[in-house]
């Protein structure tokens, strides 16, 4: 075990550092202005492609400016903006269809039953969390994190003063988190209920668990400003046992495209690449006029540079039937 010894730094000494290691910094007012507002250590993730390939010390590749790194942070952020937008769509139909399908099959509070859900959920956990009473006296105890109660749920108690202490299905699906919400799907117990998302969703509900799992994972690393242009992703979607036709290819490794190392090779299914099909082929159901593919596609094409197998692109992923509509739009549209 050893001690951690590295001073902090102020601005100067992070760009006279930068400078060190060979990057062009032909603007220092506007890098300390970025270093002011974004930290070095956030932008720090975005050099590392631009170091030289096996050297003990950093050192950047010949020719590389503050403005590579920039612009792959950028495209990070607007990536992740891009993602949020469509993971929104499929959270909201996700809650839609349990409110539904739950209101309609067991009553406005018929998920107070523990019956309808496996037996390894935590119900007492659920009837807890929405019950305002409880967040009422953690509030009181000086427990911070207990969000302020909803206006709505205020005029439930006050209305209703016979109900249960927990709101009907539908104000109780707003106020889950999308894990949560993913969790107490994966829990629901009666075939009628599974049945019925999984025609509206068009998937099996093994699929389906696994993929809006991944998705609030993701969601969260997205809204809390995490890096996921090269991330591999401890939570990964499962693959459909039988594909649908037009289901796109993602095999089993790729190479990476590393000149010193051309043997390197990743898994596209723990990368990025597998996410935004999951989303593509939900968004087709939710949103199908929303274009999101093809604002992906303008997106990428904005971009060249970025590596594409640290996202887990296949080669040629673009002529794949799966997203040929979407690039032909999205470059005919490019070149009007």
């Amino acid at each position: 075990m050893s001690d951690f010894h590295k001073p902090a730094h102020s601005i100067d000494e992070q760009i006279a550092t930068l400078c060190s290691r060979g990057l062009a910094i032909p603007d220092e007012a506007r890098v300390r202005h970025y270093l002011a507002n974004i930290s070095y250590f956030r932008l720090s993730a975005y050099t590392r492609p631009f170091y030289q390939p096996g050297l003990q010390e950093h050192r950047f590749l010949e020719g590389t400016s503050f403005e590579d790194v920039l612009r792959l942070y950028v495209f990070d952020r607007e990536l992740r903006l891009l993602l949020l937008d469509a993971i929104e769509r499929l959270e909201v139909a996700l809650r839609a269809q349990l409110t539904n399908t739950l209101a309609e099959h067991h009553g406005p509070h018929g998920y107070l039953d523990p019956e309808i859900f496996d037996t390894r959920y935590n119900h007492g956990w659920l009837l807890d969390k929405l019950d305002p009473d409880n967040n009422r006296k953690k509030k009181n105890k000086g427990d911070k994190s207990q969000p302020d109660i909803e206006p709505f749920l205020k005029h439930y108690r006050k209305r209703y003063t016979a109900a249960p202490n927990q709101p009907p299905i539908w104000m109780a699906m707003e106020l889950l988190t999308f894990k949560e919400v993913s969790i107490l799907l994966e829990n629901l117990r009666r075939s009628e209920d599974t049945q019925r998302i999984e025609r509206h969703f068009g998937w099996k509900m093994p699929v389906l668990r696994s993929w809006f799992r991944s998705l609030s994972d993701l969601r969260n690393v997205c809204a809390h400003h995490g890096r996921v242009w090269n991330r591999e992703f401890g939570s990964r979607p499962e693959m459909p046992r039988k594909v649908p036709a037009g289901w796109p290819s993602i095999p089993g490794s790729i190479e990476t495209g590393s000149h010193e190392h051309p043997e390197q090779r990743l898994d596209p299914r723990r990368r990025l690449y597998l996410q935004l099909v999951v989303i593509e082929s939900l968004m087709q159901v939710v949103s199908p006029t929303s274009q999101w593919a093809e604002r992906l596609v303008t997106l990428l094409d904005h971009y060249p540079q970025v590596s594409r197998p640290h996202m887990g692109f296949p080669g040629h992923w673009d002529t794949e039937p799966f997203w040929r509509e979407a690039v032909m739009n999205a470059r005919e549209g490019a070149k009007a």
